[in-house]
């Protein structure tokens, strides 16, 4: 039993050296240009949240597209009502990265490790980017298979059981299980990995997983939390809706968990790619929701934590 826990620990750790290796190769082929990126295509909330989206999509993190937008609002060069609009494309670019782990792309595995480890000792900066992308990307789904693997021989101890099926009972647990674990490492695409691992064995039912992973998206507003931390009033603003939006957003999920869960079934077959699928309708509705009065939740933000 130890065994399986170390390589549960290991995986989780692996998983989330996969995550940094991937921003490694990506960051660098946008990060110089984010800055000004960001700045020209704000200026309404629309725009923002496309290119939240976007930006997020693409560096694979929802947490360091909001804390560069607090170093933006910190610096001055970009205001807090014009951020609200990438906050909400952030909450949904960051799916795209549970979208990929719901995949089966175990097949692509070891064809992307040796290519990557290849171009990553090319001497061309641009293959070698690339060769770090492919090594994180590898890394992530050989992570996610030794947490499935050791998840199995847990799962089988009484008291394991007994904790999922108290949080698959009540969803209320079941966020607070989410939000802490994801408060803890740093990262919901981890947790929401650890998740899927716990479906695709069998040792939660969809109705606990996706109580879950509404707790990994209020979990994860702690980087923006963190990142606010001395900065300018502005910059905690940014964070507050940042947490807001997710605490609303889950309080208005809960009482309807039932008819959400019905609804999840029908959009795919398999188990971890439902849970992967609600993390993304979540998401989606929630920052469209709130898109179009981006405006006067921002004024409400500057209302709680005024100047």
């Amino acid at each position: 039993m130890y065994a399986s826990w170390f390589g549960l620990i290991a995986g989780l750790a692996g998983f989330l050296g996969g995550m940094w290796t991937l921003r490694q190769g990506l960051e660098p082929l946008a990060v110089g240009h984010l800055p000004a990126l960001l700045n020209r295509f704000v200026k309404t909330p629309l725009r923002g949240f496309l290119t939240g989206t976007i930006v997020t999509a693409v560096l694979q993190s929802s947490g360091a597209v909001t804390v560069i937008t607090i170093g933006l609002v910190a610096a001055g060069t970009l205001t807090f009502p014009d951020s609200v609009g990438i906050v909400l494309g952030a909450n949904i670019g960051t799916c795209v990265t549970t979208q990929i782990l719901a995949l089966q792309l175990d097949v692509l595995v070891l064809p992307c490790l040796v290519a990557g480890v290849y171009l990553a000792l090319t001497s061309n900066r641009l293959w070698q980017h690339i060769g770090i992308t492919l090594i994180g990307f590898s890394t992530i789904f050989l992570a996610l298979k030794l947490m499935s693997l050791s998840l199995k021989p847990i799962g089988q101890t009484a008291w394991f059981r007994s904790v999922l099926f108290e949080s698959s009972e009540d969803p209320l647990l079941g966020v607070l299980s989410g939000t802490f674990l994801t408060a803890l490492v740093q990262s919901s695409s981890a947790t929401t990995a650890l998740t899927i691992a716990l479906a695709s064995q069998g040792l939660v039912d969809l109705r606990g997983a996706i109580a879950i992973v509404l707790g990994n998206n209020v979990g994860s507003c702690v980087t923006s939390v963190l990142a606010s931390i001395g900065a300018p009033t502005a910059a905690k603003q940014v964070a507050a809706a940042h947490v807001l939006l997710n605490i609303l957003g889950v309080a208005a999920f809960l009482p309807f968990l039932s008819h959400f869960t019905a609804l999840v079934e029908h959009t795919a077959s398999t188990l971890p790619v439902q849970v992967a699928n609600a993390h993304t309708l979540f998401n989606i509705i929630s920052s469209l929701a709130m898109l179009p009065f981006a405006r006067p939740y921002a004024a409400l933000v500057q209302r709680i934590i005024p100047g």
